[in-house]
């Protein structure tokens, strides 16, 4: 009867100890998945950083006055969408006139969609007047304009404007 009890109690330890391996390898593939799901996430959030990067690459374009070039990050509204589409087969080149010492102005040549509203412009803001006007401003106006963009670091913007007519060429890449 010992002998029977004995091997009842190593049984029951040993399927004990199974079911205890049993826990500790659902513990270990629920880790694992832990694991898997996070290094998943991180991936997606890199995908969505990158398509949100690239996204921010296509909202910007290139100003270059002489030797200077600039980047200018552009709204989102239909006369934008349009001067997007003038500078896909070449970079759009205006010849800009001084006008009242705090704007340069030059002729498009066509007219594109207006979005006028009262604004106040500061030094580095990018407009369309009259929609056929291309305005960049070195200093600061109020007037009905449609927002075209602004240029991200103004270091040797007044500089390269300089003072009477430049000729500027506006690109995207």
């Amino acid at each position: 009867m010992k002998k029977i009890l004995i091997i009842c109690m190593l049984c029951f330890g040993i399927i004990s100890l199974a079911g205890c391996g049993e826990e500790q390898e659902s513990e270990t593939l629920q880790a694992d998945k832990t694991v898997q799901n996070t290094e998943s996430l991180q991936a997606s959030k890199s995908e969505q950083e990158t398509e949100s990067e690239s996204a921010k690459e296509e909202n910007r374009m290139k100003v270059s006055i002489g030797n200077s070039v600039f980047t200018a990050t552009l709204e989102n509204n239909s006369a934008v969408d349009s001067l997007i589409e003038m500078m896909q087969s070449e970079p759009l080149v205006i010849d800009m006139r001084d006008y009242s010492g705090f704007e340069k102005v030059g002729s498009l040549g066509k007219s594109l969609p207006a979005n006028n509203r009262q604004t106040t412009t500061q030094s580095g803001d990018i407009v369309l007047y009259n929609g056929d006007q291309i305005v960049i401003f070195y200093g600061s106006n109020s007037w009905s304009y449609t927002r075209i963009g602004r240029i991200d670091d103004l270091s040797g913007w007044e500089d390269a404007l300089g003072s009477g007519s430049v000729t500027v060429t506006f690109s995207i890449d």
